[in-house]
């Protein structure tokens, strides 16, 4: 485990040192400003982890990919998430109906703009999942792979969003939401449709962008410290155990599987 952490952390070039350690100290730091300065801190805070670890992701791949081929991955992402956000929440297909309220600006065709820059940040480490787990980029395994590590993150991220205001289910009241049907409030069609999407945005840039390589160590981190934080973060500071505990295993598992399947 040491060793394997020394060789991931030696993986990252400068740059994307400097983002991941920003990235990290915002993280921390997110529980305590939102206390203090209420919704407009805890909005705030997200916005900018966001665009910390997109940007750290960013440098990961540009370590490793030429810059067209990040380029290109990059914009991939935006924009087919950006239209299965737009669809989802304009027609209920793939997720289920919900909307996106005033709190996350600006917006596109009533989607926040952060949102598919959220899709970006942690398709890449669900890919390095995948890989590790299918032992290839490309086929049906890995694409399976790499949408269950990202769908597993959702077990952590929806539940809390909602409670926070983010976006709304149809007919759910947040404030009770976690006696509602589903999954802690959140209708099981939004996992069947982040499944969906992930797979097809994954299926999509393996086949238009043949990749032998991806800087897998270094994308590990990303996901493994993401679930850390996460599972610690809505323990002890958002009081949301249910959602903290099964992300911790979804999460946890695909990281075990990984793991086996890597050559570490």
């Amino acid at each position: 485990m040491t060793s394997w952490l020394l060789a991931a952390l030696r993986s990252f070039t400068w740059p994307a040192m400097v983002l991941l350690a920003a990235w990290l100290l915002t993280l921390l730091t997110m529980p305590f400003r939102a206390r203090k300065g209420g919704a407009r801190a805890e909005t705030q805070s997200i916005i900018a982890g966001v665009v910390l670890q997109v940007a750290t992701v960013t440098a990961i791949l540009l370590s490793d990919w030429p810059p067209l081929q990040v380029g290109g991955t990059v914009a991939g992402v935006l924009i087919l998430s950006w239209l299965a956000e737009f669809v989802g929440s304009h027609t209920g297909f793939p997720f289920g109906r919900y909307a996106y309220t005033r709190r996350l600006q600006p917006q596109l065709g009533q989607v926040p703009v952060l949102i598919p820059f959220a899709w970006l940040m942690m398709l890449p480490p669900a890919w390095a999942i995948g890989g590790a787990i299918a032992g290839a980029y490309h086929g049906l395994a890995f694409v399976l792979a790499s949408s269950l590590a990202f769908t597993a993150w959702d077990l952590f991220l929806d539940p809390q969003m909602v409670a926070w205001g983010m976006w709304i289910w149809q007919g759910s009241d947040r404030k009770r939401s976690r006696r509602r049907s589903g999954y802690f409030g959140i209708p099981w069609s939004n996992y069947a449709g982040w499944l969906g999407v992930s797979a097809l945005i994954t299926w999509a840039w393996s086949v238009l962008v043949p990749q032998q390589t991806l800087p897998r160590e270094a994308l590990t981190l990303i996901y493994a410290l993401t679930w850390g934080m996460e599972t610690f973060a809505q323990l002890v500071f958002w009081h949301l155990p249910g959602p903290a505990l099964s992300g911790a295993l979804g999460m946890g598992i695909c990281l075990l599987l990984a793991a086996l399947g890597a050559p570490w």
